[in-house]
């Protein structure tokens, strides 16, 4: 091989179509040797040249795509002051464009001597750790771009790219679980027909199953343990070829936004899968430990934790923060993907312990021409102190809003959180945006996602049943707000079946009819189970897999129909917060609440607490629709809400509120906006059995 000096940017092997320019980051290294391989394992190792900073470089003219590669590097071994380098293992490279191979568990992965952990280990771990790949970068993108929808026209699929398309039995068994399955046209047409704009897929970034989960037949499903910020994950790939999972990806993309749906990642850039001071050394660790992790103070050999999972990449290292924003940047411009949802985001957000809205994270992410005009959604918490941040993201983040999952779920299992909380999330939460300048989209408003219950299992069962996980159901979060509507589990009790589906359609349309930007789970519409487990991270098996075969095609239809009407009408996705006033010299307002007898909500009644009855009032008015300022008008909507376990009478409210009203969506039914929907005169008193919800849309008299 020719070596020649090469240029300390751009990080990571990059291939031009001629040779390949190499650069590694590490300011502790006293050498850094890059590792050939071949096909049968033999191994060149060639010393990169040049140094420039902290960055080990160089160019091979004759080094081409679909090599094979590691790194090794020379350095102090010394964990009380932070460093582990360990020229005996093979480390992949931070910046691999592509991951082959897998980890073969066993003493060589790890830094320290099993017998003696004050001892370096010195065997080579090469024979037991996956390579990076040189990758060819050219693609033939058309005209594709990113598709960046408004913000108010945007219904969120959460999906995971093996479970959703496993069991698909109109999907090729070749292609089903893979990138190809997730791009076919039979898992491409339900999103369409439920009216899905945009698919967040769980993390897709090169992860690592566990040894612990391997050795009890389980496996990392999830992949919230990644190795490689640049690189799609192989397994997800249905060729075999080297390399190909960046192919798969893009075709991916650009088959979703030909179907006019956005991608969004789910990101993990607040770990890595080298866990703590036991961990193994495959990256990170053995190429610059106390610049890439945040180590405690004190005794260096050990681990800040804000994720619980040992460790926690140092944001404070300007090398680090520039790995994210270069592999944030590199998926949106070299992989078009639309936007990003950060896992453990207030990771992301700590300057010392405290989290900082105006770290330097988010300065970077603001100034960034590309990630800046990208969907950003935060998950606003993490597992350190002070890491609940619901509301306090920067402006241009929507955030994840747990308290609209915990308050909607109350409302309807029965658990106590107050009736002005359950109006401010289902009218955008204001009171934890309004005020920074933030707009209704800010909420990413979901009832259930990966971590938890499913729609079907959140009201089937009240505990959480993680036997299968094989940690004596300890694992999992204890306090779920869910209902089991009167048997744990599965039941041949048709009223308590009639009562399941009655809930499930209530909370979904509760979702998709509240302000701001919808989540669903996918599978949810289908009546998704996974048997009362409430943190199926570990069970890619038919636990997790989305069961086509028996699927409710009602509750699809009713999900698909309830997106419509959200879809037809802006008064179901405002860019702007109610005003809660009469209107341009109307005598109606945007919004107004009442009793079930029709009366204003006064002061006393938002006092009661826990009104799990209530009329409201949507005026269609004068909504403004875009960014230019143009505005729309709209019918007007009663939303009647019964969260109670008897029937409740309303009565509808006087004429100058509208004369009369055409029922569009009956949960108790499931009948959504059908030609035969009764018509309803003002004052008319409609009874709502228990546990039910009607939407009426004003007519013309």
């Amino acid at each position: 091989m020719r070596v020649w000096p090469g240029s300390p940017l751009p990080l990571g092997a990059t291939f031009d179509g001629v040779g390949t320019n190499i650069a590694v980051f590490s300011d502790v290294a006293e050498s850094v040797e890059l590792c050939l391989f071949d096909d049968d394992g033999n191994e060149e190792r060639i010393p990169l040249p040049e140094r420039s900073g902290s960055v080990w470089h160089a160019y091979l003219p004759d080094l081409i795509a679909n090599t094979k590669y590691g790194f090794r590097v020379n350095g102090p071994w010394d964990p009380g002051a932070g460093h582990r380098c360990n020229p005996s293992k093979l480390l992949l490279d931070p910046y691999a464009r592509a991951i082959e191979g897998t980890f073969d568990w066993n003493q060589s992965l790890f830094g320290y001597d099993f017998d003696d952990h004050d001892q370096i280990d010195t065997s080579d771990s090469a024979a037991s750790t996956p390579r990076s790949l040189i990758v060819n970068p050219f693609f033939d993108w058309a005209t594709d771009q990113p598709l960046l929808l408004p913000w108010a026209e945007t219904v969120i699929y959460e999906a995971h790219v093996r479970g959703a398309t496993q069991l698909h039995p109109d999907i090729d068994e070749d292609l089903r679980g893979t990138y190809a399955g997730i791009a076919h046209p039979a898992f491409l047409d339900h999103l369409g027909m439920l009216g899905i704009t945009t698919l967040e897929l769980l993390p897709v970034h090169e992860f690592v199953h566990d040894a612990h989960l391997l050795e009890r037949n389980l496996r990392n499903y999830w992949g919230y343990n990644s190795i490689g910020f640049f690189a799609p994950h192989h397994e997800y790939s249905h060729r075999n070829g080297r390399g190909q999972q960046v192919q798969d990806f893009k075709q991916m993309v650009k088959t979703l936004h030909q179907a006019g749906i956005e991608v969004i990642l789910d990101v993990v850039y607040n770990h890595s899968a080298e866990g703590n001071h036991m961990g193994p050394t495959l990256s990170f660790k053995g190429i610059d430990n106390a610049a890439y992790y945040r180590l405690v103070g004190d005794d260096k050999q050990y681990y800040m934790d804000y994720t619980g999972t040992g460790n926690t990449l140092n944001m404070q290292n300007p090398y680090v923060l520039q790995l994210v924003m270069d592999s944030l940047r590199y998926w949106a411009t070299e992989m078009h993907v639309d936007g990003f949802r950060f896992d453990l985001a207030s990771t992301l957000a700590r300057s010392l312990h405290e989290v900082d809205r105006l770290s330097a994270f988010f300065d970077l992410v603001q100034q960034d021409p590309v990630v800046s005009r990208l969907k950003l959604i935060a998950e606003p918490w993490d597992v350190g102190e002070g890491g609940y941040q619901v509301g306090n993201f920067p402006p241009q983040w929507a955030e994840w809003n747990g308290r609209y999952r915990d308050c909607i779920r109350d409302h309807w299992s029965g658990g106590s959180h107050g009736l002005g909380e359950f109006a401010y999330r289902i009218t955008g939460s204001s009171d934890l945006y309004e005020a920074a300048g933030r707009k209704p989209h800010a909420s990413i408003n979901f009832v259930t996602a990966h971590d938890g219950f499913t729609m079907r299992d959140l009201v089937s069962y009240n505990d959480k049943h993680n036997e299968a996980n094989g940690e004596d159901n300890n694992d999992g979060e204890s306090h779920n707000r869910g209902w089991n509507c009167g048997a744990e589990g599965p039941t041949d009790d048709e009223q308590i079946n009639a009562l399941r589906a009655r809930q499930q359609r209530n909370l979904l349309s509760t979702l998709l009819l509240s302000q701001g930007v919808p989540m669903i789970l996918g599978g949810d519409e289908l009546g998704r189970t996974q048997g009362g487990n409430n943190n199926a991270y570990c069970q890619d098996n038919e636990v997790s897999w989305y069961d086509w075969t028996n699927a409710d095609t009602a509750l699809v239809k009713f999900v698909a129909s309830v997106i419509a009407v959200r879809r037809d009408h802006p008064a179901f996705r405002r860019r702007q917060f109610f005003q809660g006033r009469s209107l341009h010299g109307e005598g109606t307002t945007d919004l107004a609440w009442f009793s079930p007898d029709s009366e204003e909500m006064g002061d006393q009644q938002w006092s009661e607490g826990d009104l799990k009855s209530v009329m409201i009032y949507l005026g269609g008015s004068s909504i403004e629709q875009s960014t230019r300022g143009e505005q729309v008008t709209d019918t007007n909507f009663l939303w009647l809400i019964n969260a109670e376990g008897e029937p409740v009478v309303f009565t509808l409210p006087g004429h100058n509120w509208g004369d009369l009203w055409r029922c569009v969506l009956d949960t108790s039914t499931g009948d959504v906006d059908t030609p035969e929907a009764p018509v309803m005169a003002a004052s008319t008193q409609v009874e709502l059995i228990g546990h039910s919800l009607i939407l009426l849309e004003h007519i013309a008299g």
